[in-house]
């Protein structure tokens, strides 16, 4: 709610004065706990803070803008009604060819088994959504999701990610693979199906498709 009001009065975009009365009024707060609120902001690295005394100026900082931008994407599942569906415009693309490495794995494939019911083909379609479509992209991330944990071999440890049940040009249903430990931007997103995209919808690199993601509440 600190954060909250701080927006109100601008603090997202620059330094603004204020003093501390003027928080614990907003806030419903003494005065003494709005000053310990805003001491214990600035120690979690949330606000940077200038100057002494009644008056101070201060700003959220990105962590802090972070911490409201995922209050906000929950918030925006919680209140608002979400489609029956996305639809993301994307392109196809050549990516670091990990993906048949990864999707051989058993500690992978065990669980596309049993959670999606999907023995995928070794290999990813790598796709770049389009401008047009990253608000539906950004969206994604407070649909439901199955969740792929990570696990651990004798070499090293393999992180986790989420996947969103699919259909590829209305013809072929696959899952979007979005790693936790991600290595690329968010307007990139990997497809895993039963068979080899390319080869069941005869595509090559710029080819235009579009990803279908029904709701599953």
């Amino acid at each position: 709610m600190a954060l909250y009001k701080l927006v109100e009065m601008g603090a997202h975009e620059r330094e603004v004065a204020l003093s501390t009365g003027l928080v614990a009024k907003g806030l419903g707060l003494s005065q003494q706990t709005a000053s310990r609120r805003l001491i214990d902001m600035e120690k979690q690295g949330l606000i940077v803070r200038s100057g002494e005394g009644r008056v101070q100026r201060v700003q959220i900082t990105k962590e802090g803008l972070a911490n409201l931008t995922e209050m906000y994407r929950v918030l925006k599942h919680v209140f608002e009604a979400p489609k029956r569906e996305l639809v993301m415009k994307a392109v196809v693309f050549s990516g670091l060819s990990e993906g048949s490495y990864y999707m051989s794995m058993e500690g992978y494939r065990r669980q596309f088994k049993s959670k999606l019911d999907l023995d995928p083909f070794p290999g990813t379609l790598n796709l770049r959504v389009a401008q047009e479509s990253m608000s539906q992209r950004r969206e994604l991330d407070s649909y439901p999701f199955v969740d792929i944990e990570g696990f651990a071999d004798k070499e090293r440890t393999y992180g986790g990610a989420r996947c969103y049940r699919a259909i590829v040009d209305q013809k072929v249903r696959g899952a979007i693979v979005v790693p936790i430990r991600a290595h690329y931007k968010e307007d990139v997103i990997e497809i895993i199906a039963r068979e080899n995209l390319r080869k069941r919808l005869h595509l090559k690199d710029g080819d235009a498709v579009d990803v279908r993601v029904p709701f599953e509440g």
